[in-house]
């Protein structure tokens, strides 16, 4: 700073910076950006559904618990790898993750839709009777 320069002589010394970025106004306590509240005579923004890295639609509760009982199955030996090689069962992986959808079953009991407590139910049933079929096979 110069001598006899004051910090608000040189905040008027002639030259604005302008941020101009939509996420320009920050939070003094966190520095993150402050949403801005829509005015109240917009009409709702749509919600987006899509994902923009994979083009496909946002995921829901349905895909999922069909994701991971898609992976179970994979460790059961019952799927193919991605590239179509056959996959290996590896059994405690399997069971890890039929534990982690029952967990999810219970986390959320009283929160499900008729439509997503039958699926989860019912897919617990298939993974849990594949898992002691492919397990006392191995025996």
């Amino acid at each position: 700073m110069a001598e006899g320069k004051s910090p608000e002589d040189k905040a008027s010394s002639g030259f604005t910076v302008t941020d101009r970025r939509a996420f320009a106004e920050r939070s003094e306590s966190t520095g993150s950006p402050v949403a801005e509240s829509p005015s109240s005579s917009s009409p709702p923004a749509q919600a987006d559904t899509s994902d923009p890295l994979l083009g496909t639609e946002a995921v829901d509760f349905h895909t999922f618990i069909l994701s991971l009982g898609s992976s179970a199955l994979l460790h059961l030996g019952e799927l193919d790898q991605p590239g179509g090689d056959p996959s290996t069962p590896d059994l405690p992986l399997a069971k890890h993750t039929i534990d982690i959808i029952a967990m999810l079953e219970q986390k959320t009991k009283g929160n499900l839709t008729s439509a997503e407590a039958h699926l989860i139910e019912s897919l617990l049933f298939d993974l849990r009777l594949r898992y002691v079929e492919r397990s006392s096979s191995k025996a």
